[in-house]
C-alpha cells in the first residue's frame, strides 16, 4: 500500500499555479484590433523620433531635387534635343518616382541595423506584442517618407514643365502604384538589415542591387538603344515596369499589361520576404 505526501500551504497563503511564461512572439494570440493599436504606437513613435531629428529627412527632401535637375539638364539635351527638356520632363519625372522608392528603402535596412546597435530592437522583443507589428510600423513611417519626397519630385518636375495628358486620377494612380512597390521592396531591405552585421554592409548590399536596377531600366532613358542582352534584361526588370506604368498613366498609353507587372513584382517580392524578415527578427541576436 503506497502512500502519499500532501505539503501543506502555510496559512493564509493562497494556493498559486505555477506562472506560465508570457509568449509575446505568438503572433496568433494577439486580435487584429490590437495589432492595428501596436502599429499605430510604433508608428507614432517612430514619427516622433524624426520630428526630434529633423535632418533624417534631408534625403526625402533634398533628394528629389537633385535628381530632376541632375537628369533634366544632364540627359535631357542628349536624349530629347537640345532646348527639347520639357519633353525629357515628362519622360523621366515618373521614371524617378520608381528610383525614390528604392533609395527611401534602403535607408528602412540601415534604420533597422542601427536600432539593433542601440539596443532599441530588443526592448521592443521584450513586449508582448506582434513581432511584425514593429516592421510594419517601419514601412508606415518610411511610406509617409516616400510621399513626401515624391510630391517634391512633382512638384519640381511641373516647374520644370511636366504636363499631365491624361487627369489627376491617373497621377493620383501612378502615385500608389510607385508606393505599393516601394513597400515590398522595404520588406528586401528590412531583411538585409537584419542579416548583415553593419550599417555600411547594408549600404554596400544595397548599392549592389540598387545600380543594376536603376541604370538598367527604362527610367533614364528608352531601352530601345541598348544591346539585346540588355534590352532583355529591362523588359524583366520591375523597375522599368514600374517606370513604365507611371509614364503611361501620366502620359497616356498602355498601362494594363504594366501595372499588372507591377504588381505581380510587389505582392510575390513581399510573399516572400516579408515572413523571412519576421522569423529573422524574432531569432536575431
Amino acid at each position: 500500500m503506497s502512500t502519499t505526501t500532501v505539503t501543506k500551504s502555510p496559512v493564509g497563503a493562497p494556493d498559486r499555479a505555477p506562472a506560465r511564461p508570457h509568449r509575446a512572439d505568438a503572433e496568433g494570440r494577439i486580435g487584429l484590433r490590437a495589432n492595428l493599436r501596436h502599429i499605430g504606437a510604433l508608428a507614432r513613435r517612430n514619427a516622433l523620433q524624426i520630428k526630434q531629428d529633423p535632418e533624417s529627412m534631408f534625403d526625402a527632401v533634398f533628394m528629389p531635387i537633385i535628381f530632376i535637375l541632375l537628369f533634366v539638364y544632364v540627359f535631357g539635351g542628349a536624349i530629347s534635343g537640345k532646348g527639347n527638356n520639357d519633353a525629357y520632363v515628362n519622360y523621366v519625372a515618373p521614371g524617378l518616382m520608381a528610383m525614390m522608392g528604392m533609395n527611401i528603402a534602403m535607408a528602412v535596412g540601415v534604420g533597422i541595423n542601427d536600432d539593433f546597435k542601440k539596443g532599441v530592437m530588443d526592448r521592443f522583443r521584450t513586449m508582448p506584442i506582434a513581432r511584425s507589428s514593429v516592421l510594419i510600423a517601419k514601412i508606415v513611417v518610411e511610406i509617409g517618407r516616400m510621399l513626401i519626397a515624391t510630391a517634391i519630385l512633382l512638384g519640381m518636375s511641373f516647374l520644370l514643365g511636366l504636363t499631365i495628358h491624361t487627369s489627376v486620377l491617373h497621377l493620383f494612380a501612378a502615385i500608389g502604384l510607385s508606393m505599393v512597390f516601394g513597400a515590398s521592396l522595404m520588406w528586401i531591405f528590412i531583411l538585409i538589415g537584419l542579416t548583415v552585421k553593419t550599417a555600411q554592409a547594408v549600404q554596400g548590399m544595397a548599392m549592389m542591387v540598387l545600380m543594376p536596377l536603376q541604370f538598367g531600366s527604362s527610367i533614364f532613358a528608352p531601352t530601345t538603344t541598348m544591346p539585346g542582352w540588355l534590352e532583355t534584361f529591362t523588359d524583366y526588370n520591375p523597375l522599368s515596369n514600374l517606370a513604365d506604368a507611371a509614364r503611361n498613366l501620366i502620359n497616356g498609353g498602355p498601362v494594363a499589361h504594366s501595372v499588372w507587372m507591377t504588381l505581380g513584382w510587389a505582392l510575390a517580392i513581399t510573399v516572400v520576404t516579408a515572413p523571412l524578415a519576421v522569423s529573422k527578427f524574432r531569432k536575431k541576436t
